[in-house]
């Protein structure tokens, strides 16, 4: 196992099973503390997410926490500076994917996926500004979709609450930019290598389509890459997709 000398944190908020995951382990190769977060009901599985980074001679701390509540992102955000150290990147990586017909979305649905997609990244990015701000330094990534430039059928509530996190991460960046707070958008465009992606697959020769879908190792490279862009060069958005995909 290698040691890595500690860097400061990289909080990942929605680290799920693909994307979040590699985007935490990504920065812990850095050299980062991986604080990786989940709602409380998935605890044991950010927990696993965290010592089998551990395992690797890296560091890596859990916290179950909902995003969508301000106390809890309050005390989230506090909690990590306090007792893993500066908050030095922030990644935002909660989907709230879903679909139904615009006449069949209840004002419930639409409330719940707008709190998840946009709004916790409002508290996230507002709570992390704050600290960052003190030290005068700090990357925050926003993690897009398609739907965040587009609005498909079916994806009213998805695409209301992604454009909303998009248009928070150019105001940010706008603000923060000059104050050397790096904002940065990443657009998802296109299926994910994912246990979901391959089960909805059956039938289909994934060793073929390897590379016609999203790594999860591969975006999470490029989240590494914008952190270290020289200031002088930054990038606020960028899109990724596979190069079959049509767009």
């Amino acid at each position: 196992m290698v040691e890595h000398k500690s860097r400061g944190a990289c909080l990942v908020v929605g680290a799920g099973d693909d994307t979040g995951s590699a985007i935490a382990r990504a920065f812990a190769r850095e050299g980062y503390e991986a604080c990786v977060t989940r709602r409380p009901r998935h605890a044991e599985k950010a927990e696993k997410l965290a010592q089998s980074i551990r395992d690797t001679g890296a560091r890596a701390h859990a916290f179950p926490s909902d995003a969508r509540d301000e106390e809890s992102v309050i005390e989230l955000v506090s909690t990590v500076e306090k007792i893993i150290g500066p908050i030095e990147v922030a990644v935002f990586n909660i989907g709230a994917n879903v679909r139904f017909g615009v006449t069949a979305t209840t004002s419930r649905v639409y409330r719940k996926v707008w709190e998840m997609g946009c709004f916790a990244g409002f508290l996230m990015g507002r709570e992390v500004s704050k600290v960052m701000l003190e030290r005068g330094r700090g990357t925050i990534l926003f993690t897009g979709a398609s739907a965040s430039m587009r609005g498909s059928s079916g994806f009213s509530a998805f695409a209301g609450a992604k454009h909303g996190l998009r248009a928070l991460a150019q105001s940010m960046a706008r603000e923060l930019g000059p104050k050397n707070i790096h904002v940065a958008h990443v657009v998802i465009d296109g299926a994910i290598d994912s246990q979901f992606i391959r089960e909805n697959m059956q039938g289909v020769d994934m060793a073929r389509e390897d590379d016609r879908i999203l790594s999860p190792q591969a975006i999470a490279e490029n989240y590494v890459w914008l952190h270290k862009q020289p200031r002088n060069a930054w990038t606020h958005e960028i899109d990724l997709r596979p190069w079959r995909e049509n767009w």
